[in-house]
């Protein structure tokens, strides 16, 4: 009788592991957002040094993502903005050829479109060595070359989450609409979020700054921003931001290291 079960539990097993595989991946910044605040238990053993994600602010839309695992990370990538060596994984929003590319260099293994084909959304969610990544579609403007049938590309932009080191880090690509409830319940918690700022191309400075204040991650990371005064997107976000002004383009980030209040931090070239 135990050898006959035991080969109906492995016969089970087989199959199951499929399904399994086909599973979603899991969400840690959602689990987080949805969680009840944890209560950290006291450490009496020194606590091993927390993983450091680094920042690098490229040009334009696109920031590196260098991850502790090694994994090099690049942002709205075109290719016109480098910084050391190639990416391993490029996101990609096509709303002006400054934020896609068609033709990107072979060498990098992992290119992942903000949009889809067939008028489909795009969906992301795989992880690749030590980061998760997923979207949440938005909608673009039409421009050039595009049906001028309707205003709007439905799903065209999306706004890329990496979570890697218990971090959760958004880039809100070229984002032309104001997010509703359902964005922000897929965006989930964000600890590090990239936002144009621009006013104008993407999107009005008040609606920019309304969703930063929702939002409300520790740090904020501006971008696209051309001639945009820094003064009027800190006015508009509120007191509640603090603002630090670095000349290095690059800052290294852990859990550990985040700032207690929210802060928009200005990396040279922004």
């Amino acid at each position: 009788m135990s050898r006959l079960l035991l080969t109906a539990l492995a016969f089970l097993g087989w199959l199951l592991t499929p399904a399994l595989a086909q599973q979603p991946q899991r969400s840690e910044c959602l689990a987080m957002a949805n969680a009840a605040p944890r209560v950290m238990p006291v450490a009496f053993r020194q606590a091993a040094t927390p993983a450091e994600v680094e920042i690098t602010y490229a040009g334009h839309s696109t920031y590196f993502i260098d991850t502790p695992g090694g994994l090099r990370i690049a942002t709205d990538y075109s290719g016109a903005y480098q910084v050391g060596r190639l990416p391993d994984v490029v996101t990609m929003n096509r709303a002006h050829s400054t934020h896609y590319s068609l033709y990107p260099d072979k060498r990098i293994p992992h290119v992942l479109h903000g949009w889809g084909e067939d008028g489909k959304p795009a969906i992301v969610s795989e992880r690749i060595s030590d980061t998760f990544i997923r979207n949440v579609t938005t909608d673009i403007r039409r421009y050039f070359g595009d049906d001028a049938g309707t205003d709007m590309i439905r799903d065209g932009n999306s706004i890329f989450i990496f979570e890697v080191a218990g971090l959760c880090i958004g880039h809100l690509g070229h984002l032309h609409h104001k997010l509703d409830d359902s964005h922000f319940a897929q965006i989930g918690r964000l600890d590090i979020v990239m936002v144009p700022i621009d006013g104008t191309y993407t999107m009005s400075l008040d609606g920019i700054s309304e969703i930063t204040r929702r939002l409300r991650a520790s740090v904020v990371l501006p971008m696209h921003r051309f001639a945009t005064p820094l003064d009027d997107f800190m006015r508009r976000i509120g007191q509640q931001f603090e603002i630090d002004r670095r000349i290095e383009r690059s800052l290294r980030m852990s859990r550990d290291t985040l700032p207690s209040t929210p802060t928009v931090i200005i990396l040279d070239g922004v």
